[in-house]
């Protein structure tokens, strides 16, 4: 019978196996739905123009930062995913389990554009098809469920820090210390 801990353990790095397979499910369906029925430059408005569902192809990464550097991201894209899966197996916090699978698995779903979409692999352009408040990324940059999952993952962990929540989901000791103070 395992021990509470290794229990524990494997219950948070099941949440975050999870977290991760639907993000990069649905980042992936979308993409190919996007592909199939969205027509570049004929962008399809929705909620009185709030969202417009629109295709296009970004070389950069998240938000079209950095356009043109796709092998660079590629690279830093695969050193994040393996550091990230290193870090897994210490996993016992839900909240860092569920952060950190949101931005592994949009790590994976851009990943998968940058090597099997056009132009080549290591520089494929990754599909964004979202935009807010207008077409064609006009007041905010164009962006797909991955971009959203990697920053909404980004903000938890930023969270969990200034909580002073470890990826063991104890306070730091410096936190507990105040708290008992």
């Amino acid at each position: 019978m395992p021990a509470p801990e290794e229990k524990l353990t494997r219950s948070r790095v099941g949440i975050f196996v999870l977290t991760a397979a639907i993000v990069l499910l649905a980042d992936l369906l979308s993409k190919a739905l996007v592909v199939a029925h969205l027509e570049s430059g004929t962008p399809v408005r929705m909620l009185g123009g709030a969202i417009y569902l629109d295709v296009a192809r970004n070389s950069g990464a998240a938000f079209s930062l950095g356009t043109g550097m796709t092998v660079v991201l590629t690279v830093i894209a695969l050193v994040v995913i393996v550091i990230i899966a290193r870090v897994a197996g210490r996993l016992r916090s839900r909240g860092w389990a569920i952060a950190l699978g949101l931005v592994l698995g949009g790590a994976l779903g851009n990943l998968v554009d940058r090597l099997f979409r056009e132009p080549g692999v290591g520089r494929g352009h990754v599909v964004d098809w979202i935009s807010v408040f207008g077409p064609n990324g006009a007041h905010y940059p164009i962006f797909n469920l991955a971009d959203s999952a990697i920053v909404c993952g980004g903000i938890l962990a930023v969270l969990l820090v200034l909580r002073g929540i470890d990826l063991e989901g104890r306070r730091s000791s410096s936190e507990q210390r105040a708290a008992d103070g």
